[in-house]
């Protein structure tokens, strides 16, 4: 978890090492994934591998709960299946609805979990100034509030949203195309091709 972090917020402790491309040429490579975690290991020890581990669990449990509580409260009405490629529109409006109601779900249960990814970051992110001023859910919790109060807990809520949200319709849209353009109606899964499309977009 913290690996994957401080790659992504570009903290680079280790200098690059020298390699050579698929032409032949010397380039600079960045450390990878299990150079960075020994990095972590040696400084922090084992244990700082899963710096920030609790609260992004506690998130993760949160924002199933909320969304099957949700999903519960406000049911998608069933559509009949649609799979005749010459009704287009039809299939359309069924996959806007039922991201429509997902897009929903997924908000929701962001706005609920936010406040503990929050929590998760700055945990991990003392990794980079050596810091310990967030050491554990509570005290991370008591602090957030007593210097920034509630809207301390929503840092960063609006583009994480958008993220979801225009991940959301662009999968689900991308897998309704593939599904109805690209292939064969005899064996088409638009669930197994929505799936696929979102791995490959999170890629």
């Amino acid at each position: 978890l913290l690996t994957g972090f401080l790659l992504q917020v570009g903290h680079e402790p280790l200098p690059p090492t020298v390699g050579r491309n698929v032409l032949g040429r010397k380039v600079l490579y960045l450390p990878g994934f299990f150079t960075y975690a020994r990095h972590i290991v040696e400084v922090d020890g084992k244990r700082g591998l899963f710096r920030g581990l609790t609260p992004r669990l506690i998130s993760s449990t949160l924002s199933t709960i909320t969304r099957g509580s949700v999903k519960k409260a406000f049911p998608l009405e069933d559509m009949e299946h649609v799979s005749n490629k010459d009704d287009v529109k039809t299939s359309l409006r069924k996959v806007v609805k039922e991201t429509s109601h997902e897009m929903m779900m997924q908000c929701v249960s962001r706005v609920v979990s936010h406040p503990l990814h929050v929590i998760s970051m700055r945990c991990m992110v003392q990794f980079v100034g050596r810091e310990v001023k967030y050491s554990g859910v509570f005290s991370a919790i008591g602090r957030i509030f007593k210097e920034e109060g509630i809207l301390g807990f929503f840092v960063g809520l609006v583009p994480h949203i958008l993220g979801d949200v225009i991940f959301l319709w662009c999968c689900n849209l991308l897998a309704h195309f593939i599904n109805t353009y690209a292939v064969d109606d005899n064996f088409s899964q638009a669930s197994v091709i929505r799936s696929y499309t979102k791995f490959v977009m999170g890629v």
